[in-house]
């Protein structure tokens, strides 16, 4: 009986804490840009009453500065884009492994760290884009042929400082080996058309004003310009069809190592995983949902459908520095 009571109080006392720790709130470190994920956390605290807040900057400045908060910090969660950044977490050591099984169930397992560090919460392919006036998608196929003699002066590509790049190549690498994918960059960096864009936005301007005829660009940029000017020439093409299927990475978010209410953090994470916010994380950002579950939007699913390379997108992180060193040995700037 003695040992009952006490089991009864110790869930007691559990369940007290949790609570205690959701009304608190959750923080959130993030380096998406406030309108893109306002109503999501809006969404969130509406429904739960749960207050989250949240302080956005860039990656690496968010990275460094848990780190150096250290056992201080008052994140309890990293919120970032792309595969290869929350893998760098990941090794900075400012992340701690979780498990849910709520999780588990919502999104594959390609989209979440091998060590339960990271869960993705959106998909964005890294796919062409093409002049509809002067390309035929029958001309297209994969993104080794874009280094073909026939693409001369006709390519624009965003920096390979931009860690979008670095991810394609890094998968590149896993599927190919690093010299036929040295050989494949070094094509695509010939066959540029003008310097290369700070900005996915620029390349797609670039291919509408005739700067050349086709770029590799993030899915959503596409997405936003073309709500904007539909009537823009240009289309996106989904490559490699017929074998691994195009390079998707994702946004996603991390359980911070000294996270101050890691229940209610938890719990924030799931709920992201979940349809409500599954599915307006895929209006406002025009980006897939994570959860195979949820339908892209409509604007989306006229792209159409495509076959997504396999591939765990972790090994974006775990390639990363090969991908550097590669790019700049094929002069890829």
């Amino acid at each position: 009986m003695l040992l009952l009571v006490r089991t009864i109080a110790g869930l007691l006392l559990a369940m007290i804490g949790a609570t205690a720790q959701a009304n608190e709130g959750v923080v959130v470190y993030s380096s998406r840009i406030d309108e893109l994920i306002k109503p999501v956390f809006d969404a969130y605290t509406a429904e739960t009453g749960v207050p989250i807040r949240f302080i956005t900057d860039k990656e690496a400045p968010l990275m460094q500065r848990i780190k150096a908060e250290g056992a201080n910090t008052p994140a309890d969660l990293l919120l970032t884009v792309d595969a290869g950044n929350l893998w760098q977490a990941e090794q900075m050591g400012i992340l701690q492994p979780f498990t849910s099984a709520v999780i588990e169930a919502n999104i594959p397992s390609q989209y979440r760290a091998a060590s339960h560090a990271w869960t993705g919460l959106s998909l964005r392919a890294r796919t062409l884009a093409y002049a509809t006036d002067r390309v035929r998608p029958e001309e297209l196929s994969t993104y080794e042929a874009v280094a073909e003699p026939q693409w001369e002066g006709r390519l624009c590509l965003r920096t390979a400082k931009k860690v979008y790049n670095q991810s394609l190549v890094a998968s590149l690498i896993e599927a190919q080996g690093p010299e036929r994918t040295e050989a494949i960059v070094q094509g695509w960096v010939n066959n540029l058309s003008t310097d290369v864009f700070s900005d996915d936005l620029s390349v797609l301007q670039a291919i509408a004003a005739g700067q050349c005829d086709l770029g590799l660009v993030n899915s959503y940029y596409y997405g936003r310009l073309h709500r904007e000017q539909p009537e823009l020439p240009i289309r996106l093409f989904w490559p490699n069809q017929q074998d691994r299927g195009v390079h998707v990475n994702l946004s996603g978010i991390g359980l911070t190592r000294h996270a101050p209410h890691p229940q209610a953090a938890k719990a924030l994470m799931e709920w992201l995983t979940g349809p409500k916010a599954q599915a307006i994380f895929a209006e406002v950002n025009q980006e897939f949902p994570a959860n195979p579950a949820v339908p892209p939007s409509t604007e989306v699913a006229s792209w159409g459908a495509f076959k997504a390379d396999a591939v765990p997108v972790e090994v974006a992180g775990r390639r990363q520095a090969e991908a550097i060193r590669l790019m700049d040995r094929a002069g890829w700037r």
